[in-house]
């Protein structure tokens, strides 16, 4: 399994895994290939706003996580945002997550980043299970939306 970021090459294949990510494991509508063609092309034409590693196994790729860099006041420091982390069913359980969890910290490292921050759903035990192993803790801030 070789952890690298996304390539031209890779959109069709990391289409068919971000709709399972967004439509499947999330349960929200579809964004259709339009969009979300749109958005992997942007990230890679413009990698200053998000970077999508992926995880390319034998069967081709079986995993992903979209990187944002966003500036913290507090300590002046870019921090590394991964908004998502996502593997494909049949592949889960083989380090897989561990793996691209392992990329973003050497992302963030080798840039001289500051803190990796994530989210996950409340109910999502599996995910919080990784993130935990990874050395991963709560944050002491808390997450607030609007619509």
């Amino acid at each position: 399994m070789q952890i690298r970021p996304a390539e031209t090459g890779d959109v069709p294949s990391l289409m068919s895994l971000m709709v399972g990510y967004i439509v499947d494991f999330y349960r929200q509508p579809d964004p259709g290939p339009e969009r979300l063609g749109a958005f992997i092309h942007h990230l890679l034409q413009h990698p200053e706003d998000g970077v999508q590693l992926v995880a390319d196994g034998d069967a081709g790729l079986v995993g992903f996580t979209t990187l944002y860099c966003i500036w913290s006041t507090l300590d002046l420091r870019r921090h590394v945002v991964m908004n998502d982390l996502y593997v494909a069913e049949n592949y889960r359980g083989q380090h897989v997550g561990e793996m691209l969890f392992q990329a973003v910290v050497r992302y963030a490292r080798d840039r001289n980043l500051g803190p990796i921050q994530w989210e996950t759903a409340k109910d999502n035990l599996v995910a919080q299970a990784l993130y935990r192993k990874m050395g991963g803790r709560p944050s002491r801030w808390i997450h607030y939306e609007l619509d």
